[in-house]
């Protein structure tokens, strides 16, 4: 009989496993989805997704418990298949999602305030761009300090998440219409198998238009495998992460699928952000966008700690294994990572200035912080095939071809524009890695040079096409 040790519960696990991954996304994930796709098609996107998800979460949970050896956060993985290079091009494509993420949180929450002050309505003009920097700096020198989320921040931060989240399901299904939801299930019935007819899109282009959107609200979720380690008893961990994986495909489902009962596809795709404070105020009035936006507010800055220090941890593990040079894991006398905290934060701000260029600022950071992460979840898939096919466990062999195979889809079909811009990125993360592995005096071979120059060529066509109209942000 496995021994109970001191540590969280399953049912605690599966709670810290949702609200850890519950985002700004599900905020707005509606009029995103809106704006791709009718009902039927998205119910489909949603079984794909749950499908390549849940495979990534197996996938993680096997590689956790039987190579706990590979304690390098999720580049381990990468570099354990395909050697120190693999590990810098997951553990910086983790970084690239990171703060990215950050510059949607931005967004996100400008636009929420914007409920409340006119002055940052729509949240991407100049206004907004000053005060979000403000929060980048603050919230930055912050864990510079050593200040960390202490659980009673974490308790509130999950009630502002799941307080308003309920109130908009119940108020959804008081006010949903059948009528509304079946009026145009599939968005183009005359040829739902086609391609574009008119102003509509057949069934595969809408299900296509929803998986960036959809993956998006995932991001985070291998942080399931990692409290995995601290359950009570060590056969809970992975029931834990698959009952907290279909808790969230129950709220994301409801809450993205709900207001189509609502208002008319056509209404949804034209909604402002914060999408799900907006559909409340159509349902019971100003009040229901306050307690929305409100919650949101308060959600987003607290995960806004939470993903400031995420990146700098990477960033810190990359360092003492030798894929960044050591000045990037050095630690101040608070034991923060100043360095990478610091250029992180700098190149958060940076991005910033796109919500001057593109009228869809969340929109194009979600999806470059999405395709960054793909990358990284793609290396698992690939080493988890890679090692379950040398202990011979066709089951999970199985279930790494799959995690695999979803990730492919998803950068292929709905990322590989967004992956391809992501490849500029990583042009002066060779710069460090090279240096790192000087100072390692780390010979790099002619594998990783094809491998740097394969993706040095891509980020010029990328830039070429950017320049030339071909990709517009």
């Amino acid at each position: 009989m496995e021994e109970k040790k001191k540590g969280i519960s399953k049912m605690g696990l599966v709670a810290l496993v949702v609200s850890s991954s519950i985002g700004s996304g599900v905020f707005g994930i509606t009029s995103d989805l809106a704006s791709s796709a009718a009902p039927g098609p998205a119910i489909i996107a949603w079984v794909i997704v749950g499908i390549g998800i849940l495979a990534l979460v197996l996938s993680l949970n096997n590689l956790g418990e039987k190579r706990p050896d590979l304690d390098g956060g999720i580049f381990g993985y990468a570099e354990a298949a395909f050697g120190k290079l693999g590990g810098f091009i997951s553990g910086w494509g983790y970084w690239l999602s990171a703060w990215l993420g950050n510059v949607a949180f931005a967004t996100m929450l400008m636009s929420a305030l914007g409920e409340f002050v006119p002055t940052f309505k729509g949240g991407q003009n100049v206004p907004s761009i000053l005060l979000a920097s403000v929060f980048i700096w603050g919230l930055t020198l912050l864990v510079n300090n050593g200040i960390e989320s202490a659980s009673f921040i974490n308790t509130i931060v999950t009630v502002c998440k799941l307080v308003p989240l309920f109130l908009f399901l119940i108020m959804g299904f008081v006010a949903f219409k059948a009528g509304i939801f079946t009026a145009d299930f599939w968005g183009n019935a005359a040829d739902n198998l086609g391609n574009t007819v008119g102003n509509t899109s057949g069934l595969w282009d809408q299900i296509k238009g929803c998986l960036m959107v959809m993956m998006w609200v995932f991001v985070g979720i291998e942080g399931a495998s990692v409290l995995a380690n601290r359950a009570e008893k060590r056969s809970d961990a992975q029931k834990a992460s698959i009952i907290g994986l279909l808790v969230l495909l129950a709220v994301y489902i409801l809450a993205s699928l709900l207001p189509y009962g609502v208002m008319t596809q056509a209404e949804l795709a034209e909604i402002s952000q914060p999408a799900m404070g907006n559909i409340l105020r159509y349902i019971v009035g100003g009040w229901g966008a306050a307690v929305i936006n409100i919650g949101l507010i308060i959600s987003i800055i607290g995960c806004w700690l939470s993903w400031t220090m995420l990146p700098a941890e990477t960033t810190m593990l990359m360092a003492r294994d030798g894929m960044l040079p050591k000045n990037w894991g050095k630690l101040n006398s608070k034991k923060a990572p100043s360095y990478s905290l610091f250029v992180t934060a700098g190149l958060t701000n940076l991005f910033l200035l796109t919500f001057l260029v593109t009228d869809y600022a969340y929109q194009f950071a979600y999806s470059l912080c999405t395709a960054a992460i793909l990358i990284c979840y793609l290396l698992v898939g690939i080493y988890q095939i890679i090692y379950s096919r040398q202990q011979g466990e066709a089951k999970q062999l199985l279930i790494g071809v799959i995690a695999t195979a979803f990730q492919v889809v998803g950068i292929m079909l709905a990322g590989f524009t967004y992956v391809l811009m992501c490849s500029i990125a990583y042009i002066p993360g060779f710069y460090f890695y090279v240096k790192a592995c000087r100072e390692e005096n780390y010979s790099n071979n002619s594998r990783e040079k094809i491998v740097m120059g394969c993706i040095a060529a891509a980020a010029v066509v990328s830039i070429v096409m950017i320049a030339t109209g071909m990709i517009t942000v």
